[in-house]
């Protein structure tokens, strides 16, 4: 078994690079339920349908102007654009997640007594492709 560090972790939201303002990515995978039980049955018998899923990425606020997560991400609200996830960093052979995403909500949190942080809700629009990157 081989523990995986998620410091690695890349993450692109319409081609642009938020790695560098992250620090928590999370995709649910989902699939509609389908309830085709008859008469005759004692229990419940289930097909599944159509994929589905979201996703959220937040981390730390950063004034960058034209790369921070403010300047990328606001304007992508309500836009479908291409999101790349790479949960153990770059590299041939080591797992990729590539989907187009509806950008839902961009939320900035000013508490009082810490840093800014942001955060990003996203929802599937099509299959997520979940590969090995290429060469």
């Amino acid at each position: 078994m081989a523990f995986v560090h998620g410091k690695n972790t890349f993450i692109s939201l319409g081609g642009d690079d938020l790695s560098a303002f992250t620090t928590t990515s999370q995709l649910e995978k989902t699939a509609d339920s389908h309830d085709v039980t008859t008469y005759g049955k004692k229990a419940h018998v289930f097909n599944g349908g159509l994929l589905n899923g979201s996703g959220t990425i937040s981390g730390i606020y950063d004034s960058t102007a034209s790369t921070g997560p403010r300047a990328v991400i606001n304007p992508l609200v309500g836009t479908v654009v291409e999101l790349i996830r790479q949960p153990e960093g770059a590299g041939t052979g080591k797992p990729q997640d590539v989907v187009d995403v509806l950008v839902t909500k961009y939320t900035e949190t000013n508490p009082v007594a810490d840093m800014v942080t942001w955060s990003c809700d996203l929802q599937f629009s099509d299959e997520i492709n979940s590969a090995a990157q290429p060469a």
